[in-house]
Order: C-alpha cells, then structure tokens, then sequence
C-alpha cells in the first residue's frame, strides 16, 4: 500500500485494485502541492469523504466528472453533491459498510459537525460527521478518523476493526489537540503507525505535529509525520 499527503486531511490509498483520494482539499489548500494534482488523480478509482465542511469536500465534483470515480459519502451528502454534478455515488450512514473491488469501508462516528452556507447565507445539513475504516484485500487496514475531538467509543472501533494505521487530526481548535489525540492512540488503539494531518494549513490551528509526536514518544506506535506529496509505503 502506498500512502501520499497532500496537505490537511486529504490522502490517496493506492493499492493493487483501488486507488482513493480521501477529502480532496486542493484549491483553496494553501499547503497542496498544485504539480502533484495531476499524479493525484491519476487513475483514480474512488474519493472518500468523512464529512461536509468545504476543506473536505474540496474538488470532489471536479475531481468525479474528470476521472469517473465513484464517490463514497454518506447519504446526506451524496445527495447534495448528486445536484451539483457529481454522477457515480455509493451512499451509507454511520455503523454500514460497503464494498468494493479491493475493499470495504465503513462509516463510524466523529465528534464535529457537518454543513455547508451557500453564497446567499443559506447552510444545508449535509448529514453526521463521520471517521472511515477501511479494510483491504491486499494491505492493512486504515483508520481516517476525520475531524473529531477524542471519544470513549474510540475503544469499540478498534475492538471491531482493529485498525493498523491511524490518520489522526492534531491541529486543535476545530479538532482534537496533539497531546489529546495522542491519549486517543495510546488508550483506544493498538496502530501499528500514526499518521498527524489537519495541521499546517491555516493559521488558526496548530502549525506543526510537534504536540502529537511529543506525546507519542516511547508508545509502540511509530508515528509517521509526512511529507506533502511524496508517497510512502505503509
């Protein structure tokens, strides 16, 4: 499995049958590297989404209509983007899974919110929030806990899934802290590697995973601090 960051919380999984961007924030992301879009893209199966917020939705429809992926979201959403363009859909809801060539995904919950105001000021609910696990038929599984602060079922995600990579927002203010997601690993989980994002992007979150690492130091998960836009093998 290959694992590339492209600033935030967007990621592409490449696998031997799938290739996923999960949350495609790329314009408008002042950290996204703009000569790696094309290599983003490129043979793209599927874009995952964890929840409505612009710096998560991102180029989706864009991305959709240029590579024919199939859009995972939960049904709220899905529907909102289905009016705006977006064509090939797989919808769910929080606790359902689905599959495809390669893997299966679920919804499970995350502490945060989940809308979108319009340009006349008019919010649409864009369904809960939500953290994705997914499981695959030639790599290990992966945990991308979307935007949440910490929570004690946490501990029955990992009694159901047992994830082995955690993608883990550290940035605060609008998620969970370092020192606070790094409780989270350390209490709920057994990841083989953690992986900070939603840090960096914008001023009012915390610019470095520093907070996070600290807190990780001597826990037997190794905590992997990427590198926008360069791949990795997981």
């Amino acid at each position: 499995m290959k694992i590339t960051w492209y600033g935030h919380s967007a990621f592409r999984i490449e696998t031997q049958e799938a290739r996923i961007l999960i949350d495609p924030f790329f314009s408008g992301n002042p950290v996204f590297p703009e000569d790696k879009r094309a290599e983003a893209i490129n043979g793209l199966t599927h874009i995952c989404l964890t929840h409505g917020h612009g710096d998560h939705v991102g180029d989706t429809i864009a991305i959709a209509q240029q590579t024919d992926a199939t859009v995972i979201a939960n049904a709220d959403l899905a529907s909102w983007l289905g009016k705006r363009g977006a064509e090939k859909l797989d919808v769910g809801n929080t606790g359902g899974t689905v599959h495809h060539d390669g893997f299966s995904m679920t919804w499970v919950q995350a502490f945060h919110s989940s809308a979108h105001v319009d340009e006349d000021g008019i919010a649409h609910d864009l369904g809960l929030p939500n953290g994705l696990v997914f499981h695959f038929a030639d790599g290990k599984s992966l945990y991308h806990m979307g935007d949440t602060d910490i929570f004690g079922d946490m501990a029955l995600i990992e009694e159901l899934h047992k994830p082995q990579i955690g993608i883990v927002p550290v940035g605060d203010r609008f998620t969970m802290g370092g020192a606070v997601a790094a409780l989270a690993c350390q209490r709920f989980f057994n990841f083989d590697t953690a992986i900070p994002c939603h840090y960096g992007t914008f001023p009012l979150i915390d610019a470095t995973p520093d907070t996070f690492v600290q807190g990780m130091k001597g826990h037997k998960t190794a905590v992997k601090v990427a590198t926008i836009g360069e791949a990795f093998d997981a």
